[in-house]
């Protein structure tokens, strides 16, 4: 039985996915124009993020929420004697279900698409549903391949220039000076003496003086550092058994006769983004006997593996997942893993002739 067409339907409706950029105003008015010269309905949607998911999910929506309300005066203002014949939608699509690759924001877009009979989509050249992630390209690739019309507004693109102080705050500051302040003792192999209590107090002030506004990404908050220190104290002792398991079957194979060892290098797509989870995936994987992490570029790890298990590990997204609950919260831990993301693969093979190739 055919599918009834959406109530809604509307010719030449446009959707425009919404995110913050420097262009997301120019943008919005060019939408603007294209609509009333068509059907006059434009819809602003904004995919919730993967990176606002878990403890800053409610924050991340909000945010959308607002963004949404912006560009919908911004369309008013651009529609000025017509606003009447424009029809704005707004919309908040993924919240109940994890974003991570332009697959997944591509497949948010066009259920939204297909359910309110749109088929043209325009995005803004700086669109970045990701942070830094650029999924722009692919994104777009995406939409076209499910059917959809997508073209990129052709709006001035200015000039970049990363800002490196940000806002800081007592948090950023107390947090950096703890840091500096136990790496100096341990440096002192904790003596605490009185000199070294305030030689190291000095240097914790001058070091969180002078770099908590740069040290820091993001603006910390205490509630969401509160819980990811719960979830840290989870995941060690995890660590921790997965490196006594890898140590005895490392040591296993390393005295077994026969050594079946089996050397490789492959890569991992990881669901993991930031700094810091990052580092902390790529340590924790160095951490795991049987495995080294080589290179890391953005999210797309180099690891050497030295026997079958390690890389079935890796493969499997047992580390990758356990970083993702302490940072992101229970509820991003539970995605696909690299295996059935299809986002790993061996680099190098042995031939048949017992030698390897990449």
């Amino acid at each position: 039985m055919p599918e009834e067409p959406p109530d809604q339907a509307v010719d030449e409706a446009i959707l425009v996915p919404v995110g913050e950029s420097v262009t997301l105003r120019n943008t919005v008015a060019y939408a603007v124009r294209e609509a009333l010269a068509a059907s006059g309905e434009i819809h602003f949607v904004a995919p919730l993020a993967s990176s606002a998911i878990g403890d800053v999910s409610a924050d991340g929506k909000a945010e959308l929420e607002e963004l949404l309300e912006r560009a919908t005066v911004w369309a008013e203002e651009d529609a000025g004697d017509e606003a009447a014949d424009l029809r704005i939608e707004t919309a908040v699509v993924g919240a109940d279900e994890y974003l991570f690759g332009p697959d997944d924001y591509a497949r948010v877009l066009t259920d939204y698409a297909r359910s309110h009979g749109v088929e043209r989509v325009v995005v803004d050249p700086e669109y970045s549903p990701g942070g830094n992630v650029p999924l722009l390209r692919p994104l777009q690739v995406a939409l076209v391949e499910a059917g959809l019309t997508v073209e990129e507004a052709p709006v001035d693109r200015p000039t970049r220039r990363g800002q490196l102080l940000r806002r800081g705050g007592l948090l950023q500051f107390a947090t950096l000076f703890g840091v500096s302040f136990l790496f100096y003792q341990l440096l002192s192999g904790f003596t605490l003496s009185g000199f070294d209590l305030v030689t190291g107090v000095v240097s914790a002030t001058v070091v969180a003086a002078l770099l908590h506004r740069i040290a820091f990404s993001d603006r910390m908050r205490l509630g969401v550092i509160a819980k990811r220190l719960v979830r840290l104290a989870i995941f060690v002792p995890y660590l921790v058994y997965e490196i006594v398991v890898s140590n005895l079957l490392v040591a296993y194979v390393v005295l077994h006769p026969k050594m079946p060892i089996e050397p490789r290098t492959v890569e991992v797509r990881s669901a993991v983004w930031g700094g810091m989870p990052v580092t902390t995936l790529a340590n924790s994987i160095t951490l795991t006997p049987g495995t080294l992490t080589v290179r890391v570029r953005g999210q797309d790890f180099m690891v050497h593996s030295l026997i079958p298990a390690a890389r079935e590990g890796l493969f499997d997204g047992s580390l990758e997942r356990a970083v993702r609950f302490v940072f992101y919260g229970r509820d991003a831990a539970g995605i696909s893993t690299p295996r059935e993301r299809d986002d790993c693969r061996i680099l190098d093979t042995v031939t048949e002739n017992g030698g390897e190739e990449d």
